[in-house]
């Protein structure tokens, strides 16, 4: 029997799969009788979405009429995509993999009982159904984020923006949390690139929205909001706690070190801070943080100031 823990690498190319059996495939069985039943039907059901989440959350509950689990892990550190099904288990077995060399995630099944050599080799099996739908996926998911990502800074861009400002607010009030919002502003941007040419000025604004993400939280997004502006959202966060962020943003930006054409440039951040307001509109809560960012450089700069 092989260790729970065992690592296994799973990398079929499309001749492999052909000789499996793999073309036009039967519509998902409702008791399938058979591996080899199962595995067409999944071959042709996991082919009818883009989303990672639907694939593996289809994969998970219908390999379960030959091999129950408890619980399904997957991730992919180059998307940053990490998805869970069910609950954990005392024993696991781990998968990587790839198609022809490209990397497509780590696959954990757990349960509370052991895999049996049989069982291993029904999933191993299945697995093969998983490779060109999570394939799709994960290029469907590359592009949709290509679309929403500045590409000097890697934040999201002003689409991206707007669309997750508008879920965050429905989510704040659906489950009644707070919702905050920082505005950014690097302080004599111009100066900057007057001195030291456009190319110095964009190292510096990757090198500052690299500080506010090494700062953050996973669940807190940045945005590129124009210019030398970004926008900072912070889930689940009271009005007092986005204070602290903001502030430690601040010291952040101005601690870390920023140089060009040999010379050290001293750099400082504005920061404008609102949080969301009952029956506020997104419209209404970006401006009174970009109101709040205006007082923090009326008020002499490299300061944060709170929306009334």
């Amino acid at each position: 029997m092989k260790s729970p823990s065992q690592t296994n690498a799973i990398d079929f190319d499309s001749a492999k799969l052909q000789r499996l059996g793999f073309g036009q495939q039967p519509p998902l069985l409702e008791r399938p009788v058979s591996l080899a039943q199962l595995r067409q039907a999944l071959g042709l059901q996991l082919q009818t979405s883009l989303e990672p989440q639907r694939i593996l959350g289809l994969f998970f509950r219908e390999i379960q009429r030959l091999v129950p689990l408890d619980a399904l892990n997957y991730e992919h550190q180059p998307s940053d995509l990490r998805l869970q099904f069910g609950a954990r288990g005392h024993h696991s077995i781990s998968y990587s993999l790839s198609h022809e060399g490209e990397q497509l995630g780590e696959l954990v099944f757990r349960r509370n009982q052991r895999f049996s050599e049989q069982e291993q080799g029904n999933l191993e099996s299945l697995l093969s159904t998983l490779l060109f739908p999570m394939r799709n996926a994960l290029l469907y998911r590359a592009a949709t984020q290509s679309a929403l990502r500045d590409p000097l800074t890697d934040t999201g861009n002003r689409i991206a923006m707007d669309q997750t400002l508008e879920r965050e607010i429905e989510m704040s009030r659906r489950h009644s949390q707070p919702l905050s919002l920082l505005m950014l502003d690097i302080d004599h941007f111009k100066h900057i690139n007057d001195t030291y040419g456009h190319s110095a000025g964009d190292e510096v604004l990757k090198a500052v929205a690299a500080s506010i993400k090494n700062q953050l939280r996973n669940v807190d997004m940045v945005f590129r909001f124009g210019g030398e502006e970004f926008m900072i959202l912070l889930s689940n966060t009271s009005r007092e706690a986005a204070a602290m962020v903001g502030e430690r943003l601040r010291f952040a930006a101005q601690a870390q070190d920023y140089e060009a054409e040999g010379k050290m440039i001293d750099l400082t951040v504005s920061i404008g801070c609102s949080t969301l307001l009952p029956g506020e509109s997104a419209e209404s809560l970006l401006r009174r943080a970009d109101s709040a960012l205006y007082v923090a450089k009326r008020e002499g700069r490299n300061r944060l100031a709170m929306a009334g």
